[in-house]
């Protein structure tokens, strides 16, 4: 029986950014079915242990850009390690990748999410405005009307009920990978994302 992934992710993160084409592919190959469930970081860092990138040590941040590099180079990704927006407000990205989930179906939302996230890390665009993700949209063919649906209250709570699944499985950071209520924190792990779908 195929299985599926849980998603967890935060569409301005750079490492789910890393991560996302491969999950997507793994999936595929696997016959998996995606679940997408973006979450406010600013929720889970603090019942988490997390903590914003501008409050870690000097050290972490220092190794942090270290390690975005070897990855980018190694996954051959375009990736600009201090991008012009960043951070920036992500809310707004993630309800339209629900909008568009719920409208267009989960690979349409999977390959717009995966646009979100080129925007901020390969093209230096704000996601915060609402017509860089217009355009986003436009670029995939995705109707206009879908900045309305992503306003509505039912698309809100639907990411703040995913936020709140998030703190209670006690995920604490972007990305996570569930797969048959296995946890996998980060796109280092896919490896054994990739090794749990094929089993």
């Amino acid at each position: 029986m195929p299985s599926t992934v849980d998603y967890y992710f935060a569409p301005h993160s750079p490492w789910t950014y890393l991560g996302h084409a491969r999950l997507v592919a793994m999936a595929e190959a696997a016959g998996a079915t995606v679940r997408l469930k973006p979450m406010d970081l600013n929720q889970v860092f603090p019942v988490s242990g997390g903590l914003p990138l501008g409050k870690r040590a000097p050290q972490r941040q220092a190794y942090r850009l270290v390690e975005l590099a070897r990855f980018a180079r190694h996954l051959q990704l375009p990736l600009n390690l201090q991008p012009r927006f960043f951070p920036v407000k992500a809310d707004d990205a993630a309800r339209l990748i629900l909008a568009v989930d719920a409208a267009q179906g989960t690979p349409q939302a999977l390959e717009f999410a995966g646009r979100v996230m080129a925007a901020v890390w390969a093209q230096e665009r704000d996601i915060a405005d609402a017509s860089v993700l217009a355009e986003l949209l436009a670029a995939q063919g995705l109707p206009a009307t879908l900045l309305d649906a992503a306003q509505a209250p039912e698309v809100q709570q639907r990411y703040q009920a995913f936020t709140q699944e998030a703190i209670e499985l006690q995920i604490f950071g972007a990305p996570t990978y569930v797969v048959d209520g296995e946890m996998f924190w980060g796109q280092d792990r896919l490896d054994f994302v990739e090794r749990a779908l094929t089993r």
